[in-house]
């Protein structure tokens, strides 16, 4: 008797049914079970649990599951390890293989590990697909190391050939005898469903919109000039690359085939990803700690009420607070304005950039190890970059005042201010009494005053940054 063709598909971060290779060795077996595994471990009890992120990610399965219904296959919803679930699977139905897309962070690829130990006679195949280049940690230094500055990263990354991109299995036959399960509610999950309204509709199909109209209407053409702009500019399409519902190589294929300084920008923001992805596999000790040994050393002040202030956009400086305001309604912040807030944090409050890392990642639907963890060790001075610290101590004034000159952004999170004049609105405290009545915004009851000095705290981190660099 002939033996039994059957796959098993493992879906993580890559949800959805184009240009994914390992879907499509899967779909080419006589049978192909795709598997979603709940774990807890990752979803509730880890370092990053995310209502946001999670609701976000469960409406992507949702439309996944019905693009694959829609070719004949059905999503099998499995909860607990995934060293347990996915060879009792591959043992329910008979399986010879389990194919998945690899992952760059540490607790993935052991996860990974654990579960390629457990096997029996099963085949597990790790497939490219989540950047755009098949392994970036591959993209080595003439001397044979890795890079870990960006710039020349990202011109040895668009000389990598990229594999082809691949059209969605026409059909998916799932063994109807498998059970599928239910996907759980929010609540099921372990998390309170009281959220704040999405704002990023979840699933490639939205994904695939908003490539569009980032590729066709003007987005990328001007991107070069509007991307700093908090109001506007941004692509807004990390939600989908971050959980794979838009592939980044087709993505870069598309962008690469225009012409002008937005899509070289643009190229540029993909190459971070996969930079940072490289980083975290070649050094996944940053993920708890500083990349560069000297700054371990450093003595940040202990989080209270400032750290309070700076989650909940109450800091007085009204850039900081649209910024906060935006992530905790939307789970999604400019990256200008991240760059801004996450300067705020760890130069002029003096706070570990890791209590950044935890509240973005406890906030952002984009949420990402590789990418959040460089971002955070960039602005924080600590991580790969050549750049020294005292060209990292973002002005929230001066930054407010040349990327959001009319006060668009800041007057849409924080409406208190939207009665301060434009040439006050940098720095709200300044006004005067009389013109605090007309704005109808008080200092220090409709809007907080400034919680510190930022150029007396811009010398103290330099000071701090200084003792113990040496320079």
């Amino acid at each position: 008797m002939p033996e039994r063709d059957v796959s098993v598909m493992w879906f993580r971060r890559d949800l959805r049914v184009r240009d994914h290779p390992a879907l499509v060795a899967a779909a080419a077996h006589q049978g192909c079970v795709p598997l979603f595994v709940f774990d807890e471990r990752l979803l509730t009890e880890g370092r990053f649990p995310s209502a946001m992120r999670t609701r976000f990610m469960l409406g992507c399965l949702s439309e996944l599951d019905e693009a694959l219904r829609e070719r004949g296959g059905k999503l099998v919803v499995r909860s607990g390890r995934p060293e347990h679930v996915v060879p009792a699977l591959c043992a329910e139905v008979g399986a010879t293989d389990v194919y998945f897309t690899a992952d760059a962070s540490p607790w993935a690829r052991a996860r990974d590990q654990r579960v390629i130990d457990e096997l029996d006679g099963v085949r597990a195949h790790a497939m490219p697909g989540a950047c755009v280049v098949d392994d970036p940690s591959k993209i080595e230094t003439k001397q044979g190391g890795p890079y870990t500055v960006f710039t020349p990263f990202a011109r040895a990354w668009r000389q990598v050939p990229r594999r082809e991109l691949l059209s969605a299995p026409q059909e998916i036959r799932t063994p109807q005898d498998v059970a599928a399960g239910e996907l759980p509610s929010l609540r099921e999950v372990g998390f309170d469903d009281v959220l704040p309204k999405e704002t990023f509709a979840p699933g490639e199909e939205a994904a695939r919109r908003q490539a569009t109209r980032f590729l066709r209407e003007g987005g990328l053409a001007a991107y070069a000039d509007t991307r700093n702009a908090p109001k506007g500019g941004s692509s807004r399409l990390s939600p989908y690359l971050r959980w794979g519902c838009l592939s980044s190589l087709k993505l870069d294929v598309r962008v690469a085939e225009a012409r002008g300084d937005g899509p070289d920008d643009y190229r540029d923001e993909l190459a971070w990803r996969d930079f940072y992805a490289a980083v975290l596999m070649h050094f996944p000790f940053v993920t708890h700690h500083e990349f560069q040994e000297k700054y371990r050393s450093l003595e940040w002040s202990e989080p209270g009420e400032e750290l309070e202030a700076w989650t909940e956009g109450q800091t007085g400086f009204p850039l900081v607070d649209a910024g906060m305001r935006q992530l905790a309604a939307e789970g999604w912040m400019h990256n200008r304005v991240r760059m801004v807030v996450g300067s705020f944090l760890t130069k002029d409050l003096h706070l570990d950039w890791r209590e950044g890392e935890r509240v973005f990642m406890e906030r952002l639907i984009d949420g990402d190890m590789a990418a959040n963890n460089g971002g955070w060790q960039w602005i924080a001075s600590t991580g790969t970059d050549a750049k020294p610290y005292f060209q990292r101590l973002f002005n929230p004034i001066t930054q407010q005042e040349k990327f959001d000159p009319e006060g668009e952004y800041v007057r849409r999170w924080c409406p208190e201010l939207s009665g301060v004049p434009a040439k006050k609105l940098s720095k709200p405290w300044t006004m005067s009494d009389e013109e605090q009545g007309t704005a109808g915004c008080v200092i220090g009851e409709d809007y907080p005053g400034p919680i510190v000095d930022h150029q007396a705290e811009r010398r103290r981190a330099v000071e701090r940054y200084r003792a113990v660099s040496g320079g």
